[in-house]
């Protein structure tokens, strides 16, 4: 507790606001494997009353990969986890669902399929949604182009609701569009290119949303210098 209280003080001071959790990589709220399926929800309650314990208001998770038994039956898998969870969680701390790119098996690549599991959330004001770039342009969405970026948005906010998203995880891509390919790459360096983030960070949608870049580092370019690309395109 004492460490936690030393969090909280040190955020309180450091003036950065919002602030995100993450959850576990390892965890598959979509697993048929029980004892997986299990632990993934366990690890996610667990995440939340970390969260709370630490005033951190947004959690963000991915949400799995139901390994080929079908969509429905992974789709189904978590949102029984979330509402599990959330129905013991602390009060202030909203759980974020993020796209995924596309991968064999995943959920949550198509905003249809986040909308879906949305629908079966028993407390619809503790969950939202985290934007992540790279993902969605692996999952086929245009961002390269102003009629892309408008088209994306416009379906975004048809099928889920621009005021949902909580989060933008602002990163480029290895793969090309629709590849299914979670790769991230420096910001203009990779397939979306400077000119599709340029696009992006001169919409509101994206100026108006704490963006969180995670994006490699390496002898081109580390994280301050991706936020100064940032900066820079965003003028």
């Amino acid at each position: 507790m004492e460490e936690a209280e030393a969090f909280r003080s040190a955020l309180a001071m450091s003036g950065i606001k919002p602030v995100f959790d993450h959850m576990p990589y390892l965890p598959n709220l979509a697993s048929p494997k029980e004892d997986i399926y299990e632990k993934s929800c366990a690890a996610l309650s667990a995440e939340l009353q970390r969260c709370g314990q630490l005033s951190i208001p947004f959690l963000v998770t991915h949400l799995g990969h139901h390994l080929g038994e079908g969509a429905d039956p992974g789709r189904g898998r978590v949102v029984e986890a979330i509402n599990s969870a959330l129905s013991g969680a602390p009060p202030g701390v909203m759980l974020l669902l993020e796209n995924t790119a596309g991968e064999k098996n995943s959920v949550g690549s198509t905003f249809e399929d986040i909308r879906a599991v949305l629908d079966g959330i028993e407390y619809p004001s503790h969950v939202g949604v985290c934007f992540d770039t790279c993902h969605a342009f692996g999952a086929g969405y245009e961002l390269r182009s102003p009629e892309g970026i408008e088209e994306t948005l416009a379906t975004l906010d048809e099928v889920i609701g621009h005021p949902l998203v909580r989060l933008i995880h602002l990163n480029d891509s290895r793969g090309e569009r629709g590849s299914g390919l979670d790769r991230h790459e420096h910001i203009g360096l990779g397939s979306i290119g400077e000119e599709g983030f340029s696009l992006m960070l001169h919409t509101d949608f994206f100026r108006k949303r704490p963006l969180i870049c995670e994006t490699p580092v390496d002898d081109r370019r580390d994280d301050r210098g991706n936020i100064a690309k940032v900066r820079e395109l965003a003028g």
